[in-house]
């Protein structure tokens, strides 16, 4: 938890100062139970190259100490053999962020994507190339890889991921002319392009200031502090009524509250009476995909 804190100050001074440049530490599983007929040491390739891959590569010119790693699951689900090498399923992503001062992990990224398609070719490495766009596999890897770095970020320092989610549009750019989906403005409001757009349009800037109030005002105190970190909590969330009123549930809204709406009811659970009936309007308002689990905390009132 300690070396979490120096990086909100090292932040502030622009530069991280350790012996280990890569940021991810990501646990990845590939499930195939669906396909058939095809050897299964080739998804046991594939899982240990995808986390080679992200574990290996330097996404960004920071240093990260070993402790500072953020840590994540991918889980692909594999459904469909095109042909001997090209793949149809899903990737689930889920990041987590360490809360100060407790043995707490705050999850601050889950996504489940229906749009993977990919070709893999057993021992083949995956190469990440900024200037191009030869591997859909790659592409989304690094695109998920560079939105796990822009959120954490965001969770320490306000707007302190845009040089990330600008590094993700890069991907999406390059992206425009690959026949796979989840690339283009047309179609899924939720793909990977409207999530990223989202997160860098002006509207959505109460969302990543609520990211950074949420955790650094919030979470981060509430050891110690837990009526104000509640408090806090509350008033970064007052912020998304906006957001929500110019797009109702946006890919980027929907991406908070998938990760955080069962934390949500567990903050605010010991909240008091007046305060837990605030919280619950505001969450069905901001968040109603969910109101049933908001509903629990005045259920018992």
């Amino acid at each position: 938890m300690l070396l979490r804190l120096k990086i909100v100050l090292i932040l502030l001074l622009g530069f991280r100062m350790s012996s280990f440049a890569q940021e991810l530490r990501c646990s990845v599983q590939v499930v195939s139970r669906s396909i058939q007929g095809t050897n299964k040491s080739v998804f046991e390739n594939m899982q240990r190259t995808i986390t080679e891959f992200l574990n290996n590569t330097s996404w960004t010119n920071e240093i990260y100490a070993q402790g500072e790693r953020i840590e994540c699951n991918i889980l692909i689900n594999l459904k469909e053999a095109i042909s001997a090498y090209e793949f149809k399923g899903t990737i689930q992503v889920q990041a987590r962020r360490p809360v100060y001062n407790s043995s707490y992990n705050t999850v601050t990224f889950n996504r489940m994507d229906q749009d993977f398609q990919i070709q893999y070719v057993e021992d083949q490495p995956l190469v990440y190339n900024p200037n191009n766009f030869k591997s859909n596999l790659v592409a989304v890897l690094a695109y998920y890889a560079y939105m796990i770095i822009a959120i954490d970020h965001d969770t320490f320092k306000q707007f302190g991921g845009t040089q990330y989610y600008q590094k993700a549009q890069n991907i999406v750019t390059r992206a425009q002319n690959a026949k796979e989906q989840g690339w283009k403005s047309f179609g899924n409001k939720k793909n990977r392009y409207w999530l990223l757009q989202r997160m860098l349009d002006e509207y959505h800037r109460p969302l990543r200031k609520c990211l950074y109030e949420y955790h650094i005002k919030g979470l981060d105190i509430m050891s110690d502090k837990a009526a104000e970190g509640r408090a806090n909590i509350l008033a970064a969330l007052e912020g998304l009524r906006k957001v929500q009123q110019q797009e109702p549930g946006s890919a980027a809204m929907q991406l908070f509250f998938d990760a955080k709406s069962d934390e949500l009811v567990n903050i605010f659970s010991g909240a008091f009476p007046i305060e837990k009936g605030k919280a619950a309007n505001l969450l069905k308002e901001i968040d109603p995909s969910n109101i049933k689990k908001y509903e629990k905390l005045t259920s018992s009132q």
